[in-house]
C-alpha cells in the first residue's frame, strides 16, 4: 500500500492562509548587489546622406541638356524612343541623371546580372558631378567624363556610327556560293575600306575571315558566307552590347595586367598599359562558360596535380570504372566530405600540364598549361570546362617572375626538376576575363566573333526589361538598335 504523508495531503488541498512570523534578521550581511553588466557600445548606424541638391539650370543650360539627351544613340545605349518634347525642371534633371548613370555603369541593375557575370560596375551617384557642372557652367566637360575612358570603347562608338550609316544606306546584299568575285569584293568593301578594285579576291577574303575569327583560307566557304550574310542590324546590336559591357569596367585599369577575351579565346599581356605579347587560349565551351571577372594572379603552381572537380568526375570519369581510372594513372582518394575524389598526379599527362596560375575567384577557374596542344591550331577554341588553357604558359610565367632575381629565367628548370611547388609572385598581376564579341582594330575596321554563350542577346533582353520597369507604359523597342 502506498502511504502519503500528512504534509503531502495538506499540500493537495486548499487550506486557509495563516499569518507568518516575521522573518528572522540574518546574522550574515546580505550579499552585495551584482555589478552592472558591461555596456555594449554599438557602432553608429549607417546613415544615408541626403541627396545632393541640384541647382536649377539656366535657360541656356536646359537647352544644352535637351540636345545632349537626344544623342543617346551615338553612345549605343540600346534605349527606346523618348518623347520628342523639350523637358524642363525636375523632369529634365531626372532624365539627365538617368542618362548619366546609363553612360557610366550601364542600364542593367547588377541584381539582374547572371551570377557568372562577376565583373560588376562600381556604384555611381551622378548628382554631385551634375550639381557642380551646373554651378560652374561646365556641362559639356561633365558629360564627356561619363563614358568609359578607353580606346576600346571609343573604337566601338565610331564603329557604331559607321554601321548605322551602312544600315541607313540599305545594308548589304545577301551572297551565295554562286556570287561573282566582283559581288563578293564589293560586299566586303562595305565594311573594309582598304579593299581596292583590282585586289585579289583571295586576299580580300582572308582579311575578312580574320576579322570574323575564321580560318583564313581565302575560300568562300559556308562559314564565311554565313558571317558575310549576318544582317547589319545584328552587327549593330553586337557593337551596342559590347559598349554596355565596357561600362562595367573600372575607370582605371592596372597598367600591368593580363586580359583574356573569352569569345575570341585570346590572352593578351599589358605592360605600361601597352600590349606586349598575346597567345591563343582555349576557353569554356558553351555548356561550360568561362565567367567574366577580375582578380589578381598571386602564385604559380609548378608541376600541379589535378584535383578533379566532382561534377567532371561524375560526368566523365567515374563511368569508366575504378580499374580503368587506376590504369590511366588516376588516384582515388578518400575524403570525409564526399567519400572519394579523383586526383590526377603531376606529370606530362596531367590535364593542367606543367603550370597553373592561381587567382582568387568563386568559380574555381584558373589559367593553366595543357598536354593537349591540337586545339591551339584551331579557330574553334571554346572547348574547356571553364578554365583557360594557354598556348605559351612558360613565357607568361617568366614575365610574371621577372622581378625576382631568384626566379627569373628559371621556370623551365623548376619544371624539369619534377617537384610540385607553389611559387609566389614578386608582385600580384591583375587578370581580367572579358567577353568581347565586337572590337575595332587600330585602323577602325570592326572585327566580330560569334556570340557563343548567347550573352549579347540576353543582355539586350535584360536592358529592355529594365527599361520597361522604369516606364511600364512605354512601347517596346522595335530592335536592339533603336534610337532615343
Amino acid at each position: 500500500m502506498i502511504r502519503f504523508s500528512v504534509i503531502s495531503l495538506l499540500g493537495a488541498v486548499a487550506v486557509p492562509a495563516v499569518a507568518q512570523p516575521p522573518a528572522v534578521a540574518p546574522t550574515m550581511p546580505a550579499p552585495s548587489a551584482q555589478p552592472p553588466a558591461p555596456q555594449v557600445i554599438l557602432p553608429p548606424a549607417m546613415v544615408t546622406p541626403p541627396p545632393v541638391p541640384l541647382p536649377q539650370p539656366s535657360a541656356a543650360q536646359e537647352k544644352w541638356l535637351n540636345e545632349w539627351l537626344k544623342g543617346g544613340a551615338v553612345q549605343g545605349l540600346m534605349a527606346r524612343a523618348r518623347a520628342t518634347g523639350e523637358l524642363k525642371g525636375e523632369a529634365l534633371l531626372s532624365a539627365v541623371l538617368d542618362r548619366a548613370k546609363a553612360l557610366s555603369t550601364g542600364r542593367v541593375d547588377t541584381a539582374d546580372f547572371l551570377e557568372i557575370w562577376a565583373l560588376r560596375p562600381a556604384r555611381f551617384d551622378p548628382r554631385p558631378g551634375l550639381a557642380k557642372a551646373i554651378s560652374e557652367d561646365r556641362l559639356p566637360q561633365w558629360a564627356l567624363s561619363l563614358t568609359p575612358p578607353y580606346a576600346g570603347y571609343d573604337g566601338l562608338r565610331k564603329g557604331l556610327a559607321n554601321y548605322e550609316r551602312i544600315r541607313d544606306a540599305g545594308g548589304w546584299p545577301t551572297l551565295t556560293a554562286q556570287s561573282s568575285p566582283d559581288a563578293v569584293r564589293a560586299r566586303i568593301a562595305i565594311e573594309d575600306k582598304s579593299v581596292t578594285p583590282g585586289e585579289k579576291l583571295v586576299d580580300v577574303l582572308q582579311r575578312a575571315q580574320r576579322r570574323y575569327g575564321l580560318n583564313p583560307t581565302g575560300l568562300l566557304d559556308a562559314r564565311t558566307l554565313r558571317e558575310l550574310n549576318v544582317p547589319v542590324d545584328d552587327r549593330i546590336a553586337a557593337i551596342m552590347a559590347n559598349m554596355e559591357r565596357w561600362r562595367w569596367m573600372p575607370r582605371e585599369l592596372p597598367v600591368n595586367r593580363v586580359q583574356v577575351n573569352i569569345a575570341a579565346a585570346v590572352l593578351t599581356v599589358f605592360e605600361g598599359d601597352q600590349p606586349v605579347t598575346s597567345m591563343r587560349a582555349v576557353t569554356g565551351s558553351p555548356d561550360n562558360a568561362t565567367p567574366m571577372l577580375s582578380s589578381s594572379i598571386h602564385s604559380i603552381v609548378v608541376n600541379p596535380p589535378w584535383n578533379v572537380p566532382s561534377s567532371i568526375a561524375k560526368r566523365e570519369l567515374w563511368p569508366k570504372g575504378r580499374a580503368t581510372l587506376i590504369r590511366q594513372g588516376y588516384k582515388i582518394v578518400g575524403t570525409p566530405e564526399t567519400g572519394e575524389r579523383i586526383v590526377q598526379p603531376a606529370g606530362p599527362n596531367s590535364a593542367l600540364g606543367r603550370l597553373k596560375f592561381d587567382f582568387n575567384n568563386p568559380f574555381a577557374v584558373y589559367l593553366h598549361d595543357t598536354p593537349s596542344r591540337a586545339k591551339f591550331s584551331s579557330y574553334d577554341r571554346l572547348a574547356s570546362h571553364g578554365c583557360i588553357r594557354l598556348e605559351k604558359p612558360v613565357p607568361l610565367a617568366e614575365l610574371m617572375v621577372a622581378g625576382n632575381p631568384d626566379l627569373a629565367g628559371k621556370i623551365q628548370s623548376l619544371i624539369d626538376a619534377g617537384k610540385t611547388q607553389r611559387v609566389s609572385l614578386p608582385k600580384e598581376v591583375a587578370v581580367y576575363l572579358l567577353y568581347w564579341t565586337a572590337f575595332a582594330s587600330n585602323n577602325g575596321t570592326m572585327s566580330f566573333r560569334s556570340d557563343p554563350y548567347g550573352w549579347d542577346k540576353l543582355l539586350a533582353a535584360k536592358i529592355e526589361a529594365s527599361s520597361r520597369r522604369v516606364d511600364p507604359t512605354a512601347a517596346p523597342a522595335t530592335s536592339i538598335a533603336s534610337k532615343d
